[in-house]
């Protein structure tokens, strides 16, 4: 007879779409949610499961400590029992920071630093002073950022062209920003006269400012008369504005227009470290801390195993469980010193799963949202037996995935559905792996369909020599007018083929990336597609109101809760506590604004039609053809009031492409499209990707999912590795063709067959 386990009771869950549904989880097993995409899986696993425990975790704190802490408020719920501390390793993009490392993030750096600053030669100071954040650390050159960027003249400025004509190039610094109007109006330089043909003096004093030890003024006229403003040269004021600080901290645009006039190079300083050239002479058995950071962690462990200094040995011994652990889940390719936000998403998840994993506490629940996203069929293997360590250390492991191989190791499955949006929330399928087959929606004898008349093209896009981060001087021809897909292991070189290399040869592309979109509670479905304007030009039409009284950010606002549809009395000490606005009754709307109709149907009513009914309820033909575009996608059980911050990961992936669809004869490049999305959704997205490219487009992806690989025209498969074992091309062909080939992609492509 099998043992009763111990039972996670979660009764009347009703978060987000969830319709009042009751789940027993047993405790010390692994239990898998699937089903489509908004089914509803997040709503049990993270904002029910994992808020409460939360929850409950901080209530064994004292109140000031409290008040502190994070604050969560208790989930639509009946009942919930039985829970244990949870862990969550979760999808959201990691260290934005620009100076954010792997070693920074795995806090393995710290340790580093303190054993270079204990048995380093010459012995520098503390361990602080090894940071190229300190004032001592810092390379006196870059300020610690590791790289130099310098303006270049010739994009900066155009000589043939005179100031008035828009002769700088930099937008901020041109006539159309006050600088530049300042330029032309202050009386120093003609603004009509060609740069080229400017006096010698005139031009150095224009491009490079004063003489040493003088000072120009220049007057500026403001709307209380003219203004003094010293000019001190357009590279010197380029320089002092927008490269001597953090680009990453101005606005998206200006970092891009930053970029795009000037050269970026290491510094020659510190070699692109960012550290004092006198913390660098500081050595550990011939190695400096620079050279340190930059080994692939294969290399590091053994380099921190041949301490012999007792002080020395006592804290790398508190490191090496950590860069173990990363090497354990295949990433022993990367370095500490490689900075988060260049990681592939695959890596990223690792890397979060490896720092939660050096606890040695039991009894804990791991909730892991999609943990195969990313990695290889050969990868998951290795993430497969880190779930049964996890299990096997009496802890409970609740998985949200689509992978068939994931979903095969679960001793219990959880599927959610029957659709998405309004149309899941509930349990399709609870037991063991075996019984899924009577479930209609998750196939675990799922077999490939390899690609049997793949299309031929005469003609491609071509990348020479490309040498982007670990690539090998890779040259390739990629066909036009097909679907490409490029695979290979994580870390391989397939985004710096295709997001580097390709990007910087073929700059007019359609890139949709895996990052988040709008996380405003007031940015929704409509405002996203850009019909929201229309919608209130329709409604103002027909009533002669002015169309602000139609947004709850503007006019027609609930004055109650300011169009947010809740409202958060102050409750203390306690926990937080959102209520339905009494006023609106949640439509975030005035009364005025409600009572105005077009068509039978108020503003609030209106942003409650699906994508599906909004083609039927509306006639103006740019509304209709967006909503097409999210049909089209899959998207069309969503409203068109719904957040864009509540939708799923896989939902944004699609949606963002909904948003490009109306180009045709472009080039659209897809960082793994089948991320977040259940095999159903797979199938609806290749229907896509074949229409786009009937259309005259050219389909690129990079992917790991088998379905999208064997429908594909072509494959490009990097490897062998990742990092230094990486880059170069194994396989170029069609997907028969791959079935007797020799690679790691190709073996689970004919296991899949």
């Amino acid at each position: 007879m099998k043992e009763v386990k111990d039972e996670i009771v979660l009764r009347g869950l009703r978060e987000n779409n969830l319709k009042h549904i009751d789940l027993n989880l047993r405790k010390e097993e692994i239990t898998v949610f699937t089903g489509l995409s908004g089914s509803g899986k997040s709503s049990v696993a993270f904002d029910t499961l994992a808020t409460e425990s939360r929850r409950q975790m901080t209530l064994n704190y004292p109140l000031y400590v409290r008040n502190q802490m994070p604050r969560y408020e208790r989930p639509g719920a009946d009942l919930m029992q039985h829970l244990s501390p949870v862990i969550v390793v979760e999808q959201k993009p990691v260290g934005g920071n620009s100076r954010s490392t792997v070693g920074t993030y795995m806090d393995i750096h710290p340790l580093i630093r303190l054993l270079f600053s204990r048995i380093g030669t010459p012995a520098i100071g503390s361990a602080t002073d090894f940071s190229s954040q300190s004032s001592f650390g810092k390379c006196p050159e870059c300020n610690g950022f590791g790289e130099v960027v310098y303006p270049d003249l010739h994009k900066i400025i155009d000589l043939d062209q005179s100031l008035r004509e828009y002769a700088v190039k930099f937008k901020p610094l041109s006539p159309s920003g006050w600088q530049g109007r300042w330029m032309m109006t202050g009386g120093l330089f003609d603004p009509d006269l060609p740069i080229k043909e400017y006096p010698q003096d005139q031009y150095n004093l224009l491009i490079y400012g004063p003489p040493d030890g003088e000072r120009v003024f220049a007057p500026f006229h403001t709307k209380d008369g003219p203004h003094d403003h010293e000019w001190d040269g357009l590279l010197p004021r380029f320089v002092r504005l927008y490269i001597n600080r953090d680009i990453t901290k101005l606005k998206q645009t200006s970092q891009e227009d930053v970029l795009a006039v000037s050269t970026h190079t290491l510094c020659p300083t510190c070699d692109g470290s960012g550290l004092n050239p006198e913390v660098l002479k500081c050595k550990i058995n011939g190695l400096n801390i620079a050279e340190y950071d930059k080994l692939e962690l294969t290399e590091l462990l053994p380099e921190m195993k041949n301490i012999r200094d007792p002080l020395g040995k006592s804290i790398a011994q508190q490191a090496i469980p950590n860069v173990q652990q990363l090497i354990e889940l295949g990433l022993g390719y990367l370095s500490l010193s490689r900075k988060m936000g260049t990681l592939s998403g695959g890596e990223a998840q690792r890397v979060k799963i490896a720092r939660h994993l050096g606890s040695s506490l039991n009894n804990i629940t791991y909730i892991f949202d999609e943990p195969s996203a990313g990695l290889h069929p050969e990868e998951v293997d290795m993430l497969i037996q880190m779930l049964r360590s996890l299990k096997a250390n009496h802890n409970t492991v609740i998985v949200i995935e689509h992978d068939l191989s994931v979903i095969k190791v679960a001793d219990e499955i959880v599927e959610m559905g029957p659709g998405a949006g309004a149309a899941g929330g509930e349990i399709v399928y609870q037991g063991e792996p075996d019984g899924l087959s009577a479930s209609a929606l998750t196939k675990l004898d799922h077999k490939l369909k390899i690609n049997q008349h793949p299309r031929r093209s005469n003609d491609y896009f071509t990348i020479t020599r490309a040498n982007n981060n670990n690539l090998k001087d890779v040259s390739i021809d990629i066909p036009k007018n097909v679907f490409v897909t490029v695979c290979g292991v994580s870390g391989s070189g397939k985004s710096s083929l295709l997001f580097d290399a390709f990007s910087a040869k073929y700059p007019d592309l359609i890139k949709v990336s895996q990052g988040r979109i709008g996380i405003s509670s007031r940015s929704t479905l409509a405002t996203y597609m850009g019909i929201m304007d229309d919608i209130r030009q329709i409604l103002a039409k027909e009533t002669g109101q002015p169309a602000g009284l139609f947004s709850f950010n503007s006019l027609g606002a609930c004055p109650v809760c300011d169009g947010k549809g809740v409202t958060t009395p102050d409750v203390a000490f306690a926990d937080p506590v959102t209520v339905v606005c009494e006023s609106c009754d949640g439509l975030r709307y005035s009364d005025e604004a409600l009572s105005y109709m077009y068509q039978g149907k108020n503003i609030a009513d209106i942003l409650e039609l699906t994508v599906d009914e909004s083609k039927k309820y509306f006639v103006m033909p740019k509304i209709v053809k967006r909503m097409d575009m999210l049909a089209e996608v899959g998207l069309d059980y969503l409203t068109l009031g719904q957040t864009t911050s509540s939708l799923s990961g896989g939902e944004i992936q699609r949606l963002k492409l909904a948003s490009h669809l109306q180009n045709e004869g472009q080039i659209y490049l897809l960082d793994e499209p089948s991320l977040g999305l259940h095999m159903s959704d797979n199938s609806k997205l290749l229907e896509l990707f074949q229409k786009l490219v009937n259309k005259g487009n050219s389909v690129l992806i990079i992917e790991h999912n088998l379905d999208f690989i064997a429908a594909s025209d072509w494959i490009i498969e990097l490897g062998p590795g990742g990092g230094k074992r990486g880059g170069t091309i194994l396989f170029e062909g069609t997907p028969q063709e791959m079935l007797s080939a020799d690679t790691l992609t190709a073996k689970w492509l004919k296991d899949g067959v």
